[in-house]
């Protein structure tokens, strides 16, 4: 029913939409004003003047019981300053003492109500005016297709197969992380009620595991937003709130500052590990890429996962030790496939650029996967091959010096010379806005790594045809 949803009912119960109901709103605007009602709504989410509305209910947890904010203790404050960098004096939680034991509605403020808090964003990068989230329409995602898997007729090839129908993403899985999205997105609309929660990543793009984490996108207005300044204010306030409001069901909340600052959290119902963003909006756009590509010839999936697993299993799939993201890992699977002789995938982007153009709206993108047609290539390669293929591909034949990967184009193209890509040691190309996936590789050592891994399983399997002499399958099956 909703573009990022599996489960065909909508987020909130049939009585909060009565109150709120965001999929009929139309397009509205955000306020400076508006913007300090959110930091407002924090504040009074857990205040006495709460009364009674439908208690949440998460899986088997019971309604959420308030507590004592862990960043506040008696009359000394504990948290660190950079935790809460807004301007002016902040004012203190409600007194633990007065608090009711459980929290259900707010009482809505009269609109002429003066607010003591300060504002949320500082004024000299706060537009005046911008706009809200286009209206989410219910339309229905239509499930995959169904695709049969590939014929396995020697070793390597079933033993790809094997491992990727054990360590798939299940249905029961994808279900778990939008119970979570689903509850999560009821919450963060006290702060910011026009906002919009999406399932991003490999959850959600065909290329998941069992043992996947959750990509999580807030969507607060159509506009980009500065992630240093306000993505940081923003995901401030959920943070905090994760932190009083929501301790019931989430635990180890983290607030990260990187260039993407994110919120880390781990949900305690369904046992897994999120990451949320603010406004990142090419994610959303590349889940659906990434999702119609993964869809479009049966190789395509089993391929990717067992590719994410051997360099998981050697080290070289951690953007955050210096290596390759999972991201971009699929990209150049993806590029490989498409520069082969007799090519598996096509270019998407450029066979329908009216499904894949930035122009299209955030509530239209998950159409895509379901307007393009199985792609029939004549290359009927194995998954053994492919595999072999693949590491030799970027073991001997890619020149890493000149060349950057670029899915959106289907073949290898000149680097840019630009400071995006002027000496960085790998470049891939982000399909949608341009940006080098690969960045993190910024250390000549873990590219010589990365390097040196690819040729020498490459010649090991070539020699050996066993996917175990690079990549212990029982490892990787208990890991899933």
């Amino acid at each position: 029913m909703f573009p990022n949803s599996i489960l065909g009912r909508p987020p909130f119960t049939p009585n909060h939409q009565q109150h709120n109901n965001f999929f009929a709103l139309s397009p509205t605007l955000y306020s400076h004003q508006q913007l300090i009602d959110a930091q407002y709504n924090f504040q009074n989410v857990d205040l006495s003047r709460a009364v009674a509305l439908q208690p949440l209910a998460y899986g088997t947890v019971s309604p959420i019981q308030t507590s004592t904010s862990p960043l506040f203790r008696g009359r000394k404050r504990i948290s660190d300053e950079k935790n809460f960098p807004l301007d002016g004096k902040r004012q203190r939680f409600h007194s633990p003492h007065q608090e009711p034991t459980i929290i259900n509605q707010i009482v809505p403020l009269s609109g002429d109500r003066r607010y003591s808090m300060p504002p949320l964003f500082h004024t000299h990068y706060v537009p005046d005016i911008v706009r809200c989230v286009p209206p989410l329409r219910e339309i229905p995602l239509l499930e995959p297709r169904e695709i049969t898997l590939p014929e396995a007729k020697d070793k390597l090839s079933q033993q790809i197969l094997e491992l990727f129908e054990t360590c798939q993403q299940q249905m029961s899985d994808l279900k778990k992380k939008e119970l979570c999205r689903a509850q999560l997105q009821r919450e963060i609309q006290l702060l910011f009620p026009q906002s919009r929660l999406f399932l991003v990543g490999s959850s959600l793009n065909g290329f998941g595991a069992r043992s996947s984490d959750g990509d999580l996108c807030l969507v607060v207005k159509e506009e980009p937003v500065n992630q240093k300044t306000e993505a940081r204010h923003i995901l401030t306030l959920v943070y905090k709130h994760f932190c009083t409001r929501l301790s019931g069901y989430i635990e180890r909340p983290q607030l990260i500052r990187a260039k993407v600052p994110i919120v880390k959290f781990r949900d305690k119902v369904s046992c897994v590990e999120f990451d949320l963003n603010v406004n990142n909006t090419v994610g959303i756009r590349n889940t659906f890429l990434l999702r119609t590509y993964a869809y479009l010839e049966n190789r395509v999936r089993p391929l990717v996962l067992v590719i994410k697993k051997w360099a998981s299993h050697h080290e070289i799939n951690d953007a955050s030790r210096g290596t390759l993201s999972s991201y971009s890992l699929v990209l150049m699977v993806l590029h490989y496939l498409q520069t082969l002789p007799e090519p598996i995938l096509p270019s998407l982007q450029k066979i329908y650029p009216e499904s894949f153009s930035t122009s299209v709206q955030l509530h239209l993108v998950h159409h895509a996967p379901c307007n393009v047609p199985p792609y029939l290539s004549k290359n009927e390669s194995s998954l053994g091959d492919l595999l072999l293929g693949f590491l030799k591909y970027y073991a001997t034949e890619f020149d890493w010096n000149t060349q950057m990967i670029s899915v959106r184009e289907a073949k290898a193209i000149p680097r840019p010379d630009d400071i995006e890509w002027r000496n960085k040691y790998i470049c891939v190309e982000e399909p949608f806005d341009g940006t080098n996936t690969a960045r993190a590789v910024h250390e000549k050592q873990k590219f010589d790594m990365i390097k040196d891994q690819f040729l020498k399983s490459w010649h090991r399997l070539k020699s050996k045809r066993d996917l175990n002499s690079v990549l212990p399958l029982r490892a990787a099956t208990l890991k899933r």
